[in-house]
């Protein structure tokens, strides 16, 4: 398995390309919103004969959907995400209107529902759905027992967690999540959030004030 990162936008929003040497790959969260961040991403994947088969949201916060039309557009690819999040598309020009973003935008459509345990098959790689809500009502992580990985949205960030204060959040239900779903993981799994480093499993349980 193979990983690049995209750091995209104001907001600092990571974007992953997750490919193998079959070049079958997914996109997880196109946080892509100025134009040459968009071509950033559509050039890695051309220029790298990668045939994209889904693309992927762990949860549907406008800075995390910003690309999903453009890659409508260019690739014919209709994004997947769990339903409990849909209402933040209706509400998407307000969010980014309240954060300063210019917010008339093409609403991105969702063409497949993700729920837990859902298997997400790609070239020689598979990824499960595990729903850990709280950051929003849909927020779920792609796990990779194969990979020794799970891209976690804004689920779990290195040393906190995702903030609980936006609509549909849930701080009780987010830790719940986390202790239940991602820390019996095996401590080594590398885990990409949404926003900043990477970290693993074992350095979360060990030093996450939220997890103590």
């Amino acid at each position: 398995m193979k990983i690049k990162q995209f750091e995209f936008n104001p907001v600092r929003e990571n974007t992953y390309v997750v490919y193998d040497e079959t070049n079958e790959c997914v996109i997880i969260d196109a946080g892509c919103f100025y134009p040459d961040e968009k071509m950033e991403l559509l050039e890695f994947i051309l220029d790298n004969d990668l045939v994209v088969k889904h693309l992927l949201n762990t949860h549907l916060h406008f800075d995390h959907v910003f690309g999903n039309v453009f890659i409508e557009e260019r690739l014919g690819m209709l994004a997947e995400a769990n339903t409990k999040d849909l209402f933040l598309l209706d509400k998407m020009s307000e969010q980014m209107k309240m954060f300063g973003f210019p917010h008339e935008t093409a609403k991105p459509k969702i063409g497949k529902y993700l729920n837990e345990n859902d298997i997400i098959t790609f070239g020689n790689q598979e990824f499960v759905v595990l729903e850990v809500p709280g950051h929003s009502p849909g927020s779920v992580v792609f796990y990779s027992s194969q990979g020794q990985c799970a891209f976690v949205g804004d689920v779990l960030f290195r040393g906190s967690i995702g903030r609980t204060d936006l609509e549909g959040g849930n701080f009780e239900q987010l830790i719940d999540g986390i202790q239940k779903k991602l820390l019996p993981l095996p401590s080594d799994t590398i885990v990409y959030s949404g926003h900043g480093p990477s970290t693993t499993i074992g350095y979360e349980q060990r030093n996450n004030p939220y997890l103590r």
